[in-house]
């Protein structure tokens, strides 16, 4: 079995260690993978300024009760992959993982949570977004319960499960629409009462730049997920099909976004962050093209695919907010 190298860090077991209750909130904490939390809580943000847009409306405290029960449901989802890696043996052979970007948070590989207290963490933070789920149902009727199941169905089957989506080639698509389409449309619907297929186009984009972050993330996972069957589509693909399928997903929004200029609610002009952003994608595909021999460059790369969402997601808010404010 692959031994940690200086390149593969991991999480401190002395940083962790201790009872006191500031300790055990550190360390629960940071087993939920706390850096990727803007996959959860822009596409809120992003859904929302859209349904103001529509509506010119905007519900605080609705807003609130999503970005919570996402954020929850997608912590949940980070903790429950690190269960069914190491059940399947993934983490444990990952001796090309980038941390703390790839190979999962490592907090059961450095005995600092055990496996079964990983389950207990993942199955009580989807209980918490059931709680603020049902919150939602109350206030906005039974809408809520197709999003919240929808996301709370594939937070599970991406890593648990007979299905196990992560290993079957579909965990990219599935993460673009809990992570876009799903939360997007959901908190557009949840401000306006209205779905369509002008916020399903609005959500596009944020499900192509999110699973493009996933798709970057496995590539320095290849060698472990192959040898323990977790067949990810960089594992089926190759680094230069990768390179293809994420140039593709990095092209989609600037399409999209056109698209919607032109036959839609949007001014022409939203679409310029969209093609400025496919520009560092081209540099962050080849470095997908070279995989894991150049760490250094593989690390930026999948820094900029981070940054390429934010900024990304961040600019369309922005356009929407526009939007809405001008029609007031």
């Amino acid at each position: 079995m692959p031994s940690d190298t200086a390149g593969a860090a991991g999480p401190s077991p002395e940083h962790f260690a201790g009872d006191s209750p500031a300790q055990i909130a550190k360390r629960l904490f940071a087993a939920t993978r706390p850096k990727f939390f803007p996959a959860s809580v822009l596409p809120v943000i992003v859904g929302s300024a859209w349904g103001f847009a529509t509506s010119g409306g905007f519900d605080v405290t609705v807003f609130v009760l999503a970005l919570f029960a996402t954020v929850c449901v997608h912590a949940g989802a980070n903790v429950l992959n690190d269960v069914g890696d190491d059940a399947g043996g993934t983490d444990r052979r990952n001796a090309d993982r980038i941390y703390p970007y790839t190979g999962g948070s490592r907090f059961i590989q450095a005995g600092i949570i055990s496996p079964s207290g990983m389950a207990r963490l993942g199955v009580s933070l989807l209980a918490v977004a059931a709680v603020a789920g049902v919150l939602l149902l109350m206030a906005k009727g039974p809408m809520v319960l197709f999003f919240g199941i929808a996301g709370v169905l594939l937070a599970v089957l991406y890593s648990l499960g007979p299905l196990r989506l992560s290993s079957i080639g579909l965990g990219e698509i599935a993460v673009g629409i809990a992570f876009g389409v799903i939360p997007v449309t959901g908190a557009a619907w949840l401000q306006s009462g209205v779905l369509n297929l002008d916020s399903l186009l609005f959500a596009i984009p944020v499900s192509a730049w999110v699973a493009a972050i996933l798709l970057i993330n496995e590539v320095p996972d290849i060698g472990a997920d192959a040898a323990t069957g977790k067949r990810t589509l960089p594992v089926r693909l190759g680094l230069s099909g990768t390179a293809a399928i994420y140039l593709f997903l990095q092209l989609l929004p600037a399409a999209v976004v056109a698209w919607h200029g032109i036959a839609g609610p949007l001014p022409l002009v939203a679409v310029a962050a969209p093609l400025l952003l496919a520009l560092p994608a081209f540099k962050a595909a080849s470095a997908i093209r070279r995989g894991i021999e150049n760490r250094e460059a593989m690390t930026k790369a999948i820094e900029a695919t981070l940054a390429i969402h934010t900024i990304g997601a961040l600019w369309i808010s922005g356009v929407a907010l526009y939007l809405g404010f001008s029609a007031a």
